[in-house]
């Protein structure tokens, strides 16, 4: 999805698709109610109906869409525009916020505001492809940390949101999403490398990465064959989500529906990944399976509508403060292990330029395994276009690992052809399909340990929610003399590449004196985490940290006629008969 989604736009959805399974219908009303003897019935026209209200208009949910294979445009933009910047607001102003006060002498906190049903406790992340977007469109004076502060403020602040609204009400917490994604590769890494995931059932290799939900939803509905090797690491966004749904309705009391979690994110998909039934409290609280449960990330919105939702109260994001001294420190949160994780004094870096623009996966898993022999190297071939590279750990001229790179839907169609598995023919002696061009013996990318794959081209920087080139808001501050063109638009993503890439200098590295330190990130810290918070929720990190997939089937449209029921039609058409 490349354009910003509100209903407003979406002039072009006329009907759900063919295989709906939500299709339009008329129904029988329902029989009226039995009526007292001292009621009278008032006709109008002679209608006892035309007094009636009218029928509601059909309603589909998200959760409805992502069960069906018949609609991948239309449909799911116009159920995807409900997560905007509008519903933040409403959400905001539906009643006043839960508020939580501690720590008390003994360490405890309590929640005030309970007594309304309608009051909710909200919370915020940010991921840093949104910051270096944002820092891009204020101008080259603005890093992506100074992006961040100015979100945090938006946020959070009393300057920002808080000031306008009915209950003038702001999130108590805003977090950067590096700090799952530290924990998302730490995890990847032990999915590829070793035996099995913790405590989940381990996919078969080529491992691919599922971080991009476009692509994930475009795997289950097209590719169903290459399910088994999806990762099943949860996103830094979905792992941030239940993180934070299970340990505040943990450590306060209070369930998890009345903890409302915003996500703020470089993409319009990861609207569809929130609604997944995969990633709600029936998974890690109920009976471990799916289900319509308390979504962990309620609400999605993107760079754009960042925007529009600081020009809905009046504000100006360009005019809000982002140096340190005007952002407040975050409150305490509720667990003091869980808080020194969420807000570490050392800040968070992005991956290096190396990494790519999409949190890194493949290069931490890399360097993972090039950490586990020492003495080898890692060398990189570029493959047929910028967006496919082959990785491989070498070791004495050896390779002992091989990776690759696929962005974008072009490459992405390459790579599943390749891992289709070929087909036995009917034909006495005939090959099977689809092993022409193999080698003897190999699957096609076999040799591949890990995939990392992403929808767009160029990885999460150029996200289809952020803020474009052609956007207003960047040809005004450009002073572009026409409608940009191709090179504006290269040379913008290289403003936004830049501006994600700039922290790199300025951060302060992690001591790697304890020898599991792998691109800053501690395994043995990111381990000792995780358990802590297994303990703490006493849930296993199955369930917290690690989701499933399934094969997306609709019936719906489909021509359900048995093969007897089809031999006695064309019987009856050729004469014959039973």
């Amino acid at each position: 999805m490349s354009a910003i989604l509100s209903v407003d736009d979406l002039n072009d959805f006329i009907s759900p698709g063919v295989a709906c399974i939500k299709p339009i219908e008329t129904l029988p009303s329902a029989p009226p109610a039995p009526s007292s003897a001292d009621e009278t019935e008032v006709i109008l026209d002679g209608s006892p109906q035309a007094a009636a209200a009218a029928a509601d208009p059909a309603q589909i949910s998200l959760t409805d869409c992502l069960a069906c294979s018949g609609c991948v445009t239309s449909a799911e933009a116009v159920l995807v525009s409900l997560q905007s910047h509008a519903e933040v607001l409403s959400t905001l102003d539906a009643a006043p916020a839960l508020r939580v006060v501690g720590p008390d002498a003994a360490g405890g906190f309590s929640v005030e505001g309970l007594e309304d049903e309608d009051a909710k406790l909200f919370v915020a992340s940010v991921s840093p492809q949104t910051r270096a977007n944002l820092a891009a469109t204020c101008g080259a004076h603005v890093s992506e940390r100074d992006a961040g502060r100015m979100l945090d403020n938006l946020l959070r602040a009393p300057t920002g949101l808080a000031k306008g609204g009915r209950w003038h009400n702001r999130f108590a917490w805003v977090v950067d999403t590096n700090v799952a994604r530290e924990a998302s590769l730490v995890l990847g890494a032990d999915e590829v490398l070793s035996t099995s995931g913790a405590g989940a059932t381990a996919p078969s290799q080529p491992i691919l990465a599922s971080a991009c939900p476009g692509w994930v939803c475009y795997a289950e509905k097209t590719h169903p064959h290459v399910l088994g090797h999806l990762s099943r690491v949860k996103s830094p966004q979905a792992l941030m989500g239940t993180l934070l749904k299970t340990a505040l309705s943990r450590k306060l009391g209070i369930p998890p529906s009345r903890i409302w979690h915003l996500a703020v994110m470089p993409c319009f998909d990861k609207k569809l990944e929130a609604s997944r039934e995969e990633l709600t409290d029936e998974v890690w609280d109920g009976a471990g399976l799916p289900g319509r449960g308390v979504r962990d990330v309620d609400c999605v919105i993107t760079s754009k509508e960042i925007l529009m939702l600081a020009e809905s109260r009046g504000i100006s994001l360009f005019d809000i403060p982002g140096d340190q001294l005007s952002t407040p420190p975050p409150e305490p949160f509720p667990d003091s292990r869980l808080h020194d994780f969420l807000f570490p004094q050392r800040g968070t870096r992005n991956p290096p330029r190396a990494a790519g623009s999409s949190g890194g996966p493949l290069y931490h898993i890399l360097q993972s395994r090039a950490a586990q022999t020492p003495g080898s190297e890692i060398q990189m071939s570029q493959g047929r276009n910028a967006d496919v590279v082959e990785y491989l750990v070498i070791l004495n001229g050896e390779p002992i690992f091989k990776a690759a790179r696929y962005y974008g839907f072009r490459n992405i169609q390459n790579l599943v052809r390749k891992l289709k598995p070929a087909r036995s023919s009917r034909m006495p002696g005939g090959r099977p399909f689809g092993s022409a061009r193999r080698p003897a013996g190999k699957s096609a990318s076999l040799e591949y340990g890990y995939v990392e794959v992403m929808a767009c081209p160029g990885g999460c920087t150029n996200g289809g929610g952020q803020i474009k080139v052609d956007d207003p808001v960047v040809v005004e501050r450009k002073n572009f003399a026409g409608k940009p063109g191709p090179q504006e638009q290269r040379d913008w993503l290289s403003e936004v590449d830049e501006a994600y890439f700039s922290g790199d200098e300025a951060w302060r590295e992690v001591d790697a004196s304890s020898g599991d330190v792998v691109g800053g990130i501690s395994r043995s810290y990111i381990d000792d985490t995780l358990a802590h918070w297994s303990d703490m929720t006493g849930i296993g990190l199955d369930r917290l940290a690690f989701t499933s997939y399934r094969e997306v089937i609709s019936d719906v449209g489909r021509d359900k006629t048995t093969d007897a029921e089809k031999v006695v039609r064309l019987a009856g058409k050729i004469g014959g008969g039973w």
